[in-house]
Formats: structure tokens, C-alpha cells, sequence
């Protein structure tokens, strides 16, 4: 692996402000059709601001300073004078409950909170430990807080270009709880400088390109790919302003890096056919005078007709979905990371990539397979371990140093890596077969009249699924005619899948939800993965029953 990783997050942004001060660097929109830009040298200026407000404080060095807000570029601004103030950044995802909030900023024993954008803020405001002080951003609810804009204009900035060692604490990052209580997983300098320029080295990002900052920068691939990327490669970043006005927002910004979870890229299709249905689509792109017009009106559309490198990752992608992509000319890339390695571990590259699979290991990073078909990685950016969990830190290695992801995989003679489930997912029907869901799952999630779906049977003598159906036919089902249509479309769902898989894995029967799975309401993680304990724990009174019937499709009542 090239790379300097001496060269450090602060030092390159401060090596932007004076090499290109009236740069434009953060493209931020502020409501109303307003939209404020910030160059290198007003984002170093602010951020020495806020750094000289955080040290009148006299926090003891190294202290946590938290961050409670959706993506903006004050966020980015927080970091960089948390870093500068000499303390530790600690994000907290904008959808948590104030159960949740409380036990984050109580366990990193935060000093300090930023409040920015929140869309439920007063439900989380309970959580905030009594005295804690913090500051708002300007895009903040309404509070009587000291704000942002007040301390930009009353604090004389930090006159320094403070420096901080390679092995300091940059950032801990609380994992997304899809298994339990959030760990703080640690991260210093040196692992943010070894993720920045192994992924600028692969994929060579360059000060051209464009990305939109949308998916939690609390979770570690935004905070790697996009503000540590940005600070590194001077990547302009443009911001989203809501769901709303999230197309006008790509639109905006026509990234040429793009990435997002599979959930949202299924939106993306199922948005291109309500104006254009799949069969029309598909028909004209068949033609060889239309085929380029259309392909290039689609991705115009969304916004990603400049998008040269497209990513999708957090979770499964089915493999028509990537299929249907590359129709339109965009080779969406699959790849692989975790919090504890600071999603610095595995992608697909550019013409190399194999449908199913997350790819070769990047720069520096080993993997290989345990014999309990565990996947263990070895990575240049492993976290330094959980924060004040040092028994569960030195048991989540193994004696040679590489990390037990929890994932189930197999790599194949090119070294590329397919994940096939979670290992704590296996579960053992009454007949004492043991099942992994995610594969099942994945031929499930295929089809497109379905969003999300969770295969469980524990302790029963066949597996069974939860479906939820996409937002297209979700809000049709009151249709009786629809109804009657999707039933059949499902039962014909069923029954490819159960031929598909071994017979200890056949289907007794899918369950179609009414429930939407959200974050909001506690079914999905921060970054959209199913949370199975809550959803077998729902749905649970109603098994017996369920089993009883006779029905291949059973619709929730």
C-alpha cells in the first residue's frame, strides 16, 4: 500500500486552505431554496472558531465531544474543531431514541453535544444527561442553546495549525444495535489516514470529483468514504436537504461517487417505473437508435448521469437489481466493511467485479476463513478495540490478530468474497437442522414486489418469512383485484424459492406485513438492516396460528 498515513486528517485540510482557499468545498442547502457555500478557507476559519470556543472550556485533553445531528456541513466543521480543540469525536445516529442517546453520551461520558438537524428531536431531548451544555446549529429545532452563528461571531479563532499523533483517538463510533446494546468502537488517526488513501488509491479520487453527503455520518462508510475521503482528495460535498427534495438534491450535485444502501437503490427503480413501467423500459433500451437517449434521460433523471463510481453496501443487493443497473450503463459495485475496521476491508473494482460477491480485500487487508466458516479479517484500520469493553475487545480477535467479523463466507480461487449470512443468525428448527437466513432472504428480496423480508423458525419444524411488501404495492393491497394478483405473484414466489434451497430450508408459509419497517419504529438499524429480535418478538403470538393454517401465502390481520 502507497500512502503517507503520517499525513493526517487536519494537516490535509489545513494543507487546502492554503493551497486553495476560495475553493469551494461544501455546497449546503438552508430551507426555502436557499443554498450556502463553503470554501476551504471559511471552513478552516469557522472550524478555529468553534475549536477556541470548545477549549474555553478547559475540558481535560482527549475528552468526547458529541455530535446529534443529520448530515450537514457543520458537521464536518464540529469534527475538524473537535480534532483541533484536542478532544475525541463521538457521533450519535439522528434516529436513536432517548434511551438510546442517553446511554451513548452517558457511557462516553460526553463533555460537550452538538444539536444540529433532527426530525424528532424533542423525543430524543429526555436522553440528554441534566447540565450537559451544548451548542445549535443553525439548522437545529428550536432551543435556547448558545448557536453556532452567535459563537462564529463573537470567538477569535485559534491562531495555530494544531497537529495531533498518529495513535490519538480521532473518532469512537457506537455501533447501529442490530445485535444489542451499542459498543463504541475506537478509531485513531492513523486508521482514518489508512482508510482515506487506500480507497483514494483504488478507486483514484481525484479533487474533480462530487459526492453527496446523505446516509448517517455517524456510521463509519459515510464518515470514511465521504468527509475523511473529502478531507484527503478535496472532493467538493454537496449536502441533502430532506427526503422531499432529495432527487433535486442529487440533481444538484450530479455526483460522480455515489453510494447507497440496496433499500435505497430499489427506491431509485421503483421511482424510474412509475414514470416509465419496466416492460416499456426495457423494450426501448432494446433498440439500438433509442438505447443510449434513454439510458442517458434515466440516469439524468436521478441525478447520477455524471456518476462514474457507484457503490452499494451495508447489506444484500439481488443480483437483478445490479443487472438492471448495468443496463442503464452504471456498474454498481458492491463492497464490505464493518465498524471495527472502519469499513476498510473489501469492494469490487471496476470491470473485475462477480455478481454475489463484495470483492477482493483492499490494500494491506488479509482475510481467510475460520473452520466454523467464520470470516476473520485482518486490516491496517482495525479499531484500537471497543471503549471501555477490554474483554470484549481482546475477544472479538483471534490469537494471530485477525477481527471475527460475525459474517459466514466463502472466497473463491480469485480471492473475492461472498458473505452467506451471519454467523449468530443460524437458527435450529425442531427437527435440529441448523438454518442460515440471509441466503433465503436474498432470493426473497429479489423480487420486485418486495422490500424487505426476514426467514426465522426457531424451535419449529420448518422455516417460515415475514414479507414486506414494496411502497408501489403496500398501499394497493385494499385492492382486491391487486390483492387476488399479488397472491398469486407470491405463491409463485414461494414456491421457486423452496426449489432453490436444500430441503431443511423449504418454506412453510410467508407472512405479508402490514407494519412498514423503519427506523423510526425500532424494525430496521440507522443504516436499514433488519433488527431480527424485534421482528420475530412482534410477530411472535401469532406463530402458532399461522403454522395451524394451511396457507402457502397469509396475509397479516
Amino acid at each position: 500500500m502507497r500512502a503517507n498515513t503520517n499525513i493526517l486528517p487536519l494537516e490535509r485540510a489545513f494543507q487546502w486552505s492554503t493551497t486553495q482557499p476560495n475553493r469551494v468545498y461544501m455546497t449546503q442547502p438552508m430551507g426555502e431554496g436557499i443554498v450556502k457555500e463553503y470554501t476551504w478557507s471559511q471552513t478552516i476559519d469557522e472550524a478555529k472558531r468553534i475549536a477556541a470556543y470548545i477549549k474555553s472550556f478547559n475540558f481535560e485533553p482527549g475528552s468526547n465531544i458529541a455530535i446529534l445531528s443529520k448530515n450537514c456541513a457543520h458537521f464536518i466543521m464540529t469534527d475538524l474543531a473537535i480534532w483541533m480543540a484536542g478532544h475525541t469525536s463521538v457521533a450519535i445516529y439522528p434516529t436513536l431514541n432517548a434511551e438510546t442517546v442517553n446511554y451513548i453520551l452517558t457511557h462516553c461520558e460526553a463533555k460537550l453535544l452538538f444539536v444540529g438537524k433532527l426530525d424528532t428531536w424533542q423525543d430524543m431531548k429526555p436522553g440528554v444527561p441534566e447540565g450537559l451544555p451544548m451548542v445549535s446549529y443553525p439548522s437545529s429545532p428550536p432551543n435556547d442553546y448558545p448557536t453556532w452563528d452567535t459563537i462564529i461571531a463573537e470567538t477569535n479563532p485559534i491562531e495555530e495549525n494544531p497537529k495531533r499523533d498518529a495513535n490519538e483517538t480521532a473518532i469512537i463510533v457506537y455501533t447501529s444495535g442490530s445485535t444489542g446494546t451499542p459498543k463504541g468502537v475506537v478509531h485513531s488517526f492513523h486508521n482514518l489516514a489508512v482508510a482515506a488513501l487506500g480507497i483514494e488509491e483504488i478507486f483514484q479520487l481525484a479533487k474533480t470529483d462530487r459526492q453527496l453527503s446523505y446516509l448517517p455520518l455517524a456510521h463509519v462508510f459515510e464518515r470514511a468514504v465521504v468527509e475523511i475521503g473529502s478531507l484527503y482528495n478535496s472532493t467538493q460535498l454537496f449536502f441533502a436537504e430532506s427526503l422531499d427534495t432529495f432527487i433535486r438534491d442529487l440533481q444538484r450535485a450530479r455526483p460522480t461517487l455515489f453510494h447507497s444502501v440496496p433499500r435505497l437503490w430499489l427506491k431509485f427503480q421503483l421511482g424510474v417505473f412509475k414514470k416509465m413501467p419496466a416492460k416499456k423500459l426495457d423494450r426501448l433500451l432494446k433498440i439500438p437508435v433509442l438505447n443510449n437517449i434513454i439510458k442517458k434521460k434515466v440516469l439524468k433523471g436521478l441525478g447520477l448521469d455524471a456518476c462514474r463510481l457507484a457503490i452499494s453496501g451495508s447489506a444484500p443487493i439481488p443480483p437483478d437489481l445490479i443487472n438492471w443497473y448495468r443496463k442503464l450503463g452504471l456498474e454498481l459495485l458492491e463492497a464490505y466493511g464493518m465498524s471495527e475496521n472502519f469499513a476498510y476491508s473489501h469492494a469490487n473494482l471496476p470491470g473485475k467485479t462477480r455478481i454475489g460477491y463484495v470483492g477482493n480485500t483492499l490494500p494491506g487487508v488479509e482475510h481467510k476463513i475460520s473452520d466454523e466458516g467464520e470470516i476473520l479479517v485482518k486490516s491496517p484500520a482495525d479499531m484500537t478495540g471497543y471503549y471501555k469493553m477490554p474483554e470484549i475487545s481482546q475477544a472479538s480477535f483471534t490469537k494471530d490478530g485477525f477481527l471475527k467479523t460475525g459474517d459466514r463466507g466463502e472466497i473463491d480461487t480469485q480471492g473475492r468474497l461472498r458473505i452467506t449470512g451471519r454467523v449468530k443468525e443460524l437458527f435450529k428448527t425442531s427437527k435440529g437442522k441448523y438454518v442460515a437466513p440471509a441466503p433465503i432472504e436474498n432470493l426473497i428480496n429479489a423480487d420486485p414486489h418486495i422490500e424487505q423480508s426476514c426467514v426465522a423458525g426457531s424451535g419449529y419444524p420448518a422455516c417460515y418469512a415475514l414479507v414486506m411488501l414494496s411502497d408501489q404495492w403496500r398501499g394497493r393491497v385494499q385492492e382486491s383485484d391487486i390483492k387476488q394478483q399479488l397472491t398469486e405473484t407470491l405463491t409463485q414466489l414461494f414456491y421457486q424459492v423452496n426449489q432453490e434451497v436444500e430441503p431443511h430450508e423449504k418454506l412453510q408459509f410467508m407472512v405479508i406485513v402490514q407494519d412498514e419497517w423503519q427506523i423510526e419504529n425500532g424494525f430496521l438499524t440507522p443504516t436499514m438492516k433488519i433488527k431480527r429480535n424485534i421482528l420475530e418478538d412482534t410477530y411472535a403470538p401469532k406463530l402458532d396460528s399461522w403454522y395451524s393454517s394451511k396457507e402457502k401465502i397469509i396475509w397479516e390481520s
